[in-house]
């Protein structure tokens, strides 16, 4: 039995082969190696000069203390950043800053040490955190901010000092600034500290001069004060090696849902981008369920329930990997997308977010997706909501002329699930309407502005990235193109003249429409160049063609990862990676298919239950890129996709691969949009 357990924890201690590091060095990804915990706010970090859009920049030596909160890999030069916390020595804090020796990282735990000989270590677990910081001899303390937020976000927070406990909460602007998120927190730095009001938001705790070490415990809540509170006392007598034991499980249980083998240094990229989708969204209820809504107002659900959204982001990507490896944690969080529509849903954010938040725009095609993979919705409740949402789509220029047709493509499936079906047949033929517009303004390539970035008003794109924007109807857009002989031509123009843009999302499942052309296989070749070898990249998110081009991989392992420009977004192109690794990518988010590649592993384990999926890539090589044979338990299956339903009932999925391309499967086509 003990020899098992080892062997169970040695399979499944993926925590050891991320490398949080990756992408936290300038403008390459904007994420960070701060400790924290599978999809809580919480998470601790230094503020650095330079910084990043995480407050942090891993070649930076100097330090101006330790803040609580970050939004990892979006853009809008970032957020989050509250509870600044300063660690000094001598009788009072003089402003100048830390200089860093030497740091370490894992998920679950962040460490530094410091010129001075001030050292510190902290680890998080859910909504609470630990802190260990050790002093030389002599007078010490910290300095708390209570007015720092990155950007100059701050907008108000209350606080109370009750012995040693510091309590409150503090109003921020979310990211891109667009509304206001709050967060409750209790702080104990120990009955041996002296607190002192040093200004309207500021505060100093002196240690006392014979004390060597302090610790600092923190807890969050979305909910209110007394909440995190009463997550202080809870946890207030556990050890830092507990707690940490207790973060690394938690870490080991999410990266342990896949299981692959193959070199070590796929391995670690892998992990590390597979971390990278972990992160967001926060859960914001409490263990009884209780939590507050858009409205401000506090509700009780029976599951978890979760905030901070990015969805036009990574609801291509990262979200339906949460699907597929966690179907209970997805259906609270597809609760959670549903009471958008029931307490009040913006774009952006509004005046009452229960945590820092991005966007969320295409949350009605995450509800008809989620309703598609079998998962509850409670569609009656939120309709009145979904139909009034619909006033309020974007037509005005070009890329959200074809998004807003997304959506109504998205009513309509979701109208005819539930029965609405001559409604349905409304929202469906608006859906067609783009057709026209597309016509005027993206099927003629000659027009002088077509490669320049945001031309016709259009957001992070150009008219060649947004015109494959039609994943709902790619029938009608091939029809549009002049038919398959030139679809398949205008795809190789694309691609071969390095007109995508993998720094941004819009032409993110772009490669999905080869599967749609004469030369499907040219999709296989290109998703394993796209992860793993040397690529060509013209377009950053700074200009319309750059001048000097992006050649090399685009997933490194290392601080300088992803390209110049290219923001994680929540997950969004980590979660693109993992998915092509394990050999699927979903070409139309809210019709439950899958693609297939060849796996960049040799053998993946998906799940540990007995919907476990093993995936066996026979000759396997980084040569073989091209899929010859398909079988599913034992059955030669003839086509190049599979439904979410094979995929999450387990089995053994083989997928044999070939350096040559091959036409199996083609006589059994799916295309994004047909029944």
């Amino acid at each position: 039995m003990w020899l098992g357990q080892v062997w169970q924890q040695a399979l499944y201690a993926q925590r050891e082969q991320v490398n949080v590091f990756m992408g936290s060095s300038g403008d390459h990804g904007q994420v960070s190696p701060a400790a924290s915990s599978p999809f809580g706010q919480l998470s601790i970090l230094p503020k650095t000069t330079p910084s990043t859009h995480t407050g942090y920049e891993k070649l930076a030596k100097e330090v101006h203390g330790f803040t609580h909160n970050r939004f990892e890999g979006v853009g809008c030069q970032g957020s989050g950043g509250l509870l600044l916390l300063r660690p000094f020595l001598g009788g009072q804090d003089t402003g100048e800053s830390l200089q860093k020796l030497s740091e370490s990282a894992k998920p679950g735990e962040y460490g530094i040490e410091f010129a001075n000989k001030i050292g510190m270590k902290a680890t998080v677990y859910q909504d609470y955190s630990l802190s260990e910081y050790h002093f030389p001899s002599g007078p010490k303390g910290f300095s708390i901010d209570l007015s720092h937020v990155f950007l100059n976000a701050f907008v108000a927070e209350e606080h109370t000092i009750e012995g040693s406990v510091l309590s409150g909460w503090i109003q921020a602007k979310t990211t891109c600034q667009a509304g206001v998120y709050t967060v409750y927190y209790a702080m104990d730095l120990g009955a041996s500290a002296k607190w002192k009001q040093q200004g309207e938001h500021k505060l100093i705790a002196n240690l006392p001069a014979a004390a060597r070490t302090g610790q600092v415990r923190l807890a969050f809540s979305a909910l209110d004060r007394a909440s995190a509170v009463k997550k202080l006392q809870k946890w207030s007598g556990i050890s830092y090696s507990d707690l940490l034991a207790k973060s690394i499980s938690a870490w080991n249980e999410y990266l342990g849902a896949i299981q692959v083998e193959g070199p070590q240094e796929r391995k670690s990229l892998f992990y590390s981008l597979l971390y990278r989708t972990l992160q967001s969204p926060y859960r914001i209820s409490e263990e009884d369920g209780r939590f507050r809504g858009t409205d401000g107002n506090i509700h009780t659900a029976d599951g978890q329930r979760y905030h901070g959204w990015a969805i036009w982001d990574n609801y291509k990507t990262q979200l339906p990997l949460l699907s597929v490896l966690y179907p209970a944690l997805y259906q609270d969080i597809t609760h959670s997308v549903a009471n958008l529509y029931r307490y009040g849903k913006y774009d952006f954010a509004g005046p009452h977010e229960p945590a820092n938040s991005v966007r969320t725009e295409h949350a009605s095609v995450v509800l008809l997706d989620a309703a598609q993979k079998g998962l509850d919705i409670d569609f009656p409740s939120i309709r009145d909501s979904l139909m009034a949402d619909t006033a309020r789509f974007d037509f005005s220029s070009p890329d959200k002329y074809l998004e807003a047709s997304y959506d109504m493509w998205t009513m309509a499936g979701l109208l005819s699930k539930f029965g609405e079906r001559e409604l349905s047949n409304h929202f469906m033929a608006r859906s067609q309407t783009y057709k026209p517009l597309w016509l005027n303004e993206f099927k003629d390539l000659s027009r002088s502005d077509v490669d320049r970035m945001s031309a016709r008003k259009m957001y992070q794109g150009t008219i060649r990235q947004y015109r494959w924007a039609v994943p709902f109807d790619v029938a009608g857009l091939v029809e549009l193109s002049g038919g398959e002989k030139a679809f398949t031509e205008q795809l190789d123009e694309f691609f071969d003249g390095y007109y995508f843009n993998r720094a941004n999302e819009p032409d993110l499942q772009s490669p999905t429409l080869y599967y749609a052309s004469q030369t499907p296989w040219k999709y296989q070749h290109l998703v394993h160049k796209l992860a793993v070898d040397t690529v060509v990249q013209y377009y950053f998110n700074n200009n319309s063609r750059g001048v000097e081009a992006h050649i090399d991989r685009i997933y490194k392992n290392e601080p300088k990862a992803y390209i110049r420009t290219m923001d994680d977004d929540a997950g969004a192109m980590s979660g693109w990676f993992v998915m092509t690794a394990l050999g699927i990518q979903q070409p139309l988010v809210g019709q439950p298919v899958y693609y297939l590649n060849v796996p960049l592993f040799e053998k993946i384990t998906m799940g540990k239950s007995a919907r476990q999926l093993e995936i066996t890539v026979k000759n396997f090589s980084d040569q073989n890129r091209y899929i010859s044979k398909v079988v599913l338990n034992g059955k030669d299956l003839n086509r190049l996709w599979l439904t979410h339903q094979e995929l999450v009932s387990g089995g053994k999925l083989v997928i044999e691969a070939s350096a040559k391309p091959s036409t199996y499967g083609s006589e059994n086509r799916w295309l994004g949009g047909q029944e």
